[in-house]
């Protein structure tokens, strides 16, 4: 049996692990990564180890998938053979290489011919055990019957190796020199020879690491005296392996990639001004945004773009009004109202998880570290219990769970978002109006959101929501699905007003008696009537600071003493609304505070400044902060958020120093004083909202990718509109437009006419953009390198 845990690597740089899972030869992860890609990568890579407490840990297998096949892969579940890890499966990263052939006349008046091999460059290199590597290259002339070997000089700590050494083999030699009008080289050796560069690492008292190998032929040179490329690293013998190998398992993933190609904002100004009038347009089935919702009904790709894009401008309330209204039309049953998955709930949905994330911070937090850190056992299942378990005391457990939970939800109403107040506002009104014989509708059509769709979503799956590291254990799973269920079933109006339960099982109507009291019932009225009013909440911002991010990195020492070299030190990064602060541990008291206000700039710092990558520099009063952080991924995530918070602070630098401050000089300008003007712009301010960054161009352009992919669809639902518009309504054959919801085809008619001819419109810049891509990228050059594959 095994103790193992997976990373998520870009080339060989981890940016994420899970947890451990304990003595299991199938360990199930079920875990979530979601990120931003901050730098161009070669593989998206995969490692599986097994966890080792006294030596380092075992590397099981590895499943890397090119960046160029990841949109194959993309929303599918596959299982993935693990591949050995080894020095060639590590290879990665390309050469810059130059070959040239010279004429030489010795003394005696004979020829040599002679070859020149600039080695210029590498790129990309792999890291080992996590850290730049300290690469050499060997360059041999190779032929039946020679073997000719140089060696570049070892450069150390960098994956972008700058070489520049040139090295000289004598190719042929003939024995008198012959005057001729174009210099030629004998077919014969020509095609006999070969150079071959090999990188290593340098391992001082260790064995040197391979890195990879490129073979290229000396007849590239046939008909041109000099050849310059750029090639991608192989494999040796180009990752030949033998016919069998070792089965070492295999990893199932499901992974969703996109790429967007976003174009100047000016592009986007018809499509955005389409879909924002949605909300305005009667009825809303004719507006662009339901149409897109339409086209995309099986999947969300839809709806976290149109949210995102509706909420920058403040039109996402009106528009899941007029949506919701449109679902209260086909509902006929109080009971279920709004428990489908429709457009109108989708949306709620995913606004809930933009805005809600801090709410649910503070609200469920402290309690699930509790719950998850505590080994309280809380099964009341008679069948699941295991022996020794007393069923009553678990209940007591799980009581006193559900009880502090409950008390803690319903009085967190001062922290709920407005953007989610007005709309449960609206809901509110309209079921109201909907159903105007049953008082108890308004509450249920707010709870089977905050309750239903995200408070009892939340404590299930607390690791989805950012509120815990990992996915819990088996047994802590089962402790958050009993309060989850008891939480909804609580939260659910219907079953508290009418004195009875959902459950289908015994031993859980039974638990839920406990809390059929008229206390729970007025408490939740009173919390439902809280969050569903219009009145502001304006002292909620301002009493609490947001936590917005923590985090273990490493921070270079102040300096203040003159004793002792100026190392990087572990600490416990947290930055909240109000300051930045690192401490030695989580939890204990602060080292160093920057208040938010004091912070002039946040930039990258060049690799070249202590030879350690993913640096960045927080500018404020005081001396430069010089923060490492562990990837690249959590460089820049720490980097956008520290931008954000500190955007709209006066006195913000246009300029900064992009290096160190050294042995009394900047790195990057030689300047001598340590107060000089910066001598780089500062990079672009960045969306002010601290809670939701939201790029509307980039929106936009996923919401046009949709669009071009749902052309048919379209087109069929434009017929439709014309089919309705001559007959009256459909006919006996509807297969083409009965799935649609069309209320008045003339406005949809147009509506669709519009969206094609700005798609029209649009399509004209992203191909003249892929064309410039596709010719820019010549054979050979830095970004399509020799020995390139698809």
């Amino acid at each position: 049996m095994r103790d193992c845990f997976c990373t998520i690597n870009l080339d060989q740089e981890e940016v994420y692990r899970t947890q451990v899972v304990e003595k299991s030869l199938s360990p199930f992860f079920s875990e979530e990564f979601y990120f931003e890609i901050p730098r161009t990568f070669q593989y998206l890579s995969f490692y599986v180890y097994d966890k080792n407490v006294l030596q380092r840990d075992l590397r099981i297998g590895k499943v890397a998938i090119k960046k160029e096949d990841l949109c194959n892969h993309s929303g599918k579940e596959t299982w993935f053979s693990l591949q050995p890890v080894d020095s060639n499966s590590e290879v990665q990263g390309k050469v810059h290489l130059e070959l040239k052939l010279n004429e030489l006349i010795t003394e005696n008046g004979t020829v040599c011919q002679q070859l020149l091999v600039h080695i210029k460059a590498c790129h990309g290199l792999p890291l080992i055990n996590g850290q730049s590597c300290d690469p050499y290259a060997t360059v041999s002339l190779v032929g039946p019957s020679r073997n000719d070997q140089k060696k570049t000089k070892v450069k150390k700590k960098t994956s972008n190796p700058q070489f520049n050494e040139i090295f000289y083999f004598e190719v042929t030699r003939s024995s008198s020199y012959t005057r001729k009008s174009q210099f030629q080289v004998e077919e014969e050796d020509i095609e006999k020879l070969e150079i071959r560069i090999d990188l290593w690492n340098n391992g001082n008292l260790v064995q040197d690491i391979f890195l990879g190998e490129i073979k290229v032929p000396v007849n590239v040179l046939r008909n041109d005296s000099s050849h310059q490329a750029w090639y991608l690293l192989q494999p040796r013998d180009n990752g030949n392996k033998s016919s069998k190998t070792d089965d070492l398992g295999s990893l199932r993933l499901n992974i969703c990639y996109s790429e967007d190609y976003v174009l100047p904002s000016e592009y986007y100004g018809p499509l955005k001004t389409l879909l924002l009038k949605s909300p305005d347009v009667q009825p809303v089935s004719a507006s662009a945004a339901y149409i897109l919702g339409e086209m995309c009904r099986d999947k969300n790709d839809a709806v976290l773009p149109l949210v995102r894009l509706l909420l920058h401008h403040d039109k996402l309330v009106p528009f899941a009004t007029a949506v919701a209204e449109l679902d209260l039309k086909d509902t006929q049953d109080a009971n279920t109202i709004f428990r489908g998955n429709s457009l109108a709930t989708r949306c709620l949905d995913e606004m809930m998880k933009i805005v809600g994330g801090h709410y649910l911070k503070v609200t469920l937090k402290p309690i699930l570290d509790e719950i998850c850190e505590s080994s309280k056992s809380c099964e009341i299942d008679p069948i699941k219990l295991k022996e020794g378990d007393n069923v009553e005391n678990n209940k007591e457990n799980l009581r006193y769970y559900v009880d502090k939970l409950f008390s803690t939800i319903i009085k967190s109403s001062m922290s709920c978002p407005t953007v989610m107040c007005d709309i449960f506002y609206s809901l509110r009104q309209m079921a109201a109006q909907r159903f105007p014989n049953d008082p108890h509708v308004q509450y249920s059509a707010v709870s089977s959101f905050v309750f239903l769709r995200f408070f009892a979503v939340a404590v299930v799956s607390p690791h989805t929501f950012h509120l815990r590291p990992h996915h819990p254990d088996a047994q802590t799973i089962r402790t958050l699905t009993l309060i989850s269920k008891t939480i909804q079933t609580l939260g659910s109006w219907g079953s508290l007003s009418k004195s009875k339960s959902s459950f289908k099982e015994t031993f859980m109507c039974e638990f839920f008696k406990m809390f059929q009291e008229e206390g729970y019932i007025i408490a939740v009225k009173k919390f439902l009537d809280e969050i569903s009013s219009t009145e502001t909440k304006e002292s909620s911002g301002t009493s609490e600071p947001v936590h917005l991010k923590e985090g273990e990195m490493y921070k270079r020492a102040q300096g203040r003493t003159r004793i002792g070299k100026k190392n990087f030190k572990k600490r416990w990064f947290c930055l909240t609304s109000r300051e930045l602060t690192y401490h030695k541990q989580p939890g204990k008291d602060a080292i160093y505070t920057i208040p938010v206000k004091n912070i002039l700039a946040v930039e990258k710092l060049e690799e070249s400044s202590f030879n350690k990558k993913n640096m960045f520099q927080v500018i404020h009063t005081e001396k430069p902060l010089y923060v490492q952080a562990n990837n690249c991924v959590e460089a820049n995530e720490w980097i956008d958020v520290l931008c954000r918070v500190s955007r709209c602070n006066q006195n913000r630098l246009s300029f900064y120093h992009p290096s160190a401050y050294l042995n009394g000089s900047w790195l990057c300008c030689q300047e001598t004083s340590e107060g000089a003007l910066g001598c780089k712009p500062c990079t672009a301010g960045v969306p002010a909202d601290i809670q939701i960054d939201i790029d509307e161009d980039r929106e936009t352009e996923r919401i046009y990718s949709l669009f071009t992919l749902s052309l048919l669809k379209l087109q069929k639902m434009e017929e439709a509109c014309g089919t309705i518009a001559v007959y009256q309504g459909p006919q006996k054959e509807p297969d083409d437009y009965s799935n649609f919801v069309i209320e008045d085809s003339v406005t949809t008619f147009k509506t669709i006419q519009q969206i094609k001819s700005i798609i029209e419109k649009l399509d004209e810049p992203h191909e003249k953009y892929r064309k410039k891509r596709s010719s820019s990228a010549k054979y050979g050059s830095k970004e399509n390198p020799i020995g390139k594959t698809s």
